[in-house]
């Protein structure tokens, strides 16, 4: 099974999404409270390459990005790949 983090801040519907989508797909992951001005935040900025907006997802250390990005890996059918590795 795949590792799954995600770094999310209360009150975001975006990262509500994500984690719905995950739990419904029953694969466990690591959510990460990052709001801003955290360290956890700095942290999540700095893993994906500059994006500042939360969600941000990886999965085996590979940024994925946010909830619109891990919605379009599943619509395109290439979701639970990732997840299964």
């Amino acid at each position: 099974m795949a590792k799954i983090e995600i770094y999310t801040q209360d009150f975001c519907g975006y990262c509500a999404r994500a984690r719905a989508l995950l739990e419904r797909k029953g694969v466990a992951f690591e959510d990460i409270d990052a709001p801003n001005g955290s360290a956890a935040r700095a942290e999540a900025v700095r893993r994906s390459g500059g994006r500042t907006t939360v969600p941000q997802i990886f999965i085996d250390g590979q940024s994925i990005g946010g909830s619109d990005d891990l919605m379009a890996l599943d619509r395109a059918g290439k979701l639970d790949a990732l997840l299964a590795a």
